[in-house]
């Protein structure tokens, strides 16, 4: 019987010790903090519960932000009970305290000493603060400080707009807030399919929210209450005031404090380098899955290659593949992507073919009165599906099932063939 310890109780974590206890491990399992990790606890979950509340504020309805707060902590408490519950199961014992590796198969927690034949590191991430003065005063937070706020900001700048930041900005402008966000670079969600996420920006800004693109922040000062955020755009020194304001510029590994270096390990905040078929990190019986490796920052992501990671030390074939990974923003309206982009095919000087439809001649989302978006279904020149990028309600949903079927080689005359309900959303997929 194979004995695993799992350091940190994320997606990654807690759901590669239950895949290992059913196959015959026995776990050990450390979590420092909260069992459930950034995800349930400040990140996806409460998130999407207040990305809800927003959609029911952009339809019109009145939203109490108390009350939504309140169903928020209740949800991710629910959950976390349901994580805790999972690791009291046979074969697996959570440990409530900060671990650190001493050798290949032993790590140490509270002064005890624990071994066994695999360590899975699963320490997720953190936000990433950029070097700009002024980041430590009050009212500047991260995600996990926005979260925990117990009122709408009537004025919010946003430093960043990739999945965090736009997800924020779509859920407090609609919540009341006047958002301002504040890019780098040329458009917002640099890794998403450029149309799409130009789109979404206009569809944003239409909604109410500023987007300052090329916008290079300098500084954050404080007068009173007021925040300032000093930015540099186009050459020109321009200047926004806020009452809040999020940093939402990416995240960093949480590599620290692991004692990487007494098993010969190098790391730095973009995470620690694994073998990108096994999880396995070269030369050791240690694996690092989730957002620690740096690989893909997601949380499904995190619990696949805990699976993957697993089953290498078990012995165990699957047929996962981590290289089609679907994502989503759960903005109002969602976008979402599967595959390589049109952008990243050109660079590539990949031959393929793409085919559009939109939401505009859909039954359902006309129902639903949400009829901005946009499908794009990119095929090889021999009609496989490669990847599909949505804009448009539902938009997780529609390219998760391209993403299912991705896996499974088919081509796009055959999912035509595959009887749609009508009316649904997905009928979007056949009728381009």
């Amino acid at each position: 019987m194979k004995s695993i310890i799992i350091i940190g109780s994320g997606p990654g974590g807690y759901k590669a010790a239950a895949h290992a206890a059913r196959h015959g491990a026995t776990v050990t399992i450390f979590e420092a903090d909260k069992a459930g990790g950034t995800c349930l606890n400040c990140g996806c979950i409460p998130t999407k519960a207040l990305c809800h509340d927003a959609g029911l504020a952009r339809a019109g309805l009145h939203v109490d932000f108390d009350a939504a707060c309140q169903r928020k902590n209740a949800i991710v408490e629910q959950l976390r009970q349901g994580v805790e519950q999972l690791l009291a199961q046979p074969g697996i014992t959570l440990v409530h305290a900060r671990a650190y590796i001493k050798d290949e198969h032993t790590v140490v927690a509270d002064g005890r000493e624990y071994t066994a034949d695999a360590i899975i590191i699963a320490t997720g991430s953190r936000a990433k603060m950029p070097p700009i003065d002024g980041m430590d005063l009050p009212g500047v937070v991260t995600s996990t400080g926005l979260l925990a706020l117990d009122s709408v900001p009537r004025r919010l700048a946003i430093i960043g707009a990739g999945v965090i930041g736009m997800e924020f900005a779509s859920v407090f402008a609609a919540l009341g807030a006047r958002v301002t966000v504040l890019e780098y670079m040329r458009e917002c969600l640099p890794t998403l399919d450029g149309d799409v996420a130009k789109r979404l920006r206009k569809q944003l800004e239409h909604e109410g929210i500023d987007f300052q693109l090329q916008a290079a922040v300098k500084a954050i000062g404080r007068s009173g209450d007021t925040l300032s955020v000093a930015y540099e755009r186009k050459g020109r020194p321009v200047t926004v005031e806020a009452d809040v304001v999020l940093v939402a510029t990416g995240r960093a590994a949480n590599v620290e404090g692991l004692g990487l270096e007494n098993v010969g390990i190098t790391a730095d905040s973009r995470g620690i380098a694994v073998d990108g078929a096994t999880m396995r990190v070269a030369g050791h019986d240690i694996w690092a899955i989730g957002d620690v490796n740096g690989r893909q920052m997601l949380a499904h992501a995190a619990t696949f290659q805990g699976y993957r990671a697993v089953n290498d030390i078990l012995g165990l074939t699957d047929g996962i593949r981590l290289d089609v990974m679907p994502a989503a923003v759960f903005t109002l309206p969602e976008a979402a992507g599967v595959g390589p982009t049109e952008e990243q095919l050109k660079t590539a000087a990949t031959d393929y073919v793409c085919h559009k439809a939109f939401f505009r001649a859909n039954g359902k989302a006309l129902t639903m009165g949400q009829t901005e978006g946009i499908v794009k279904l990119i095929t090889t020149p021999d009609d496989r599906l490669l990847a599909c990028h949505v804009l448009g309600p539902h938009a997780a949903d529609i390219v998760q099932e391209v993403a299912a079927l991705i896996c499974r080689d088919t081509t796009l005359a055959q999912l035509r063939d595959m009887v749609h309900i009508h009316p649904t959303l997905a009928e979007v997929l056949v009728e381009g």
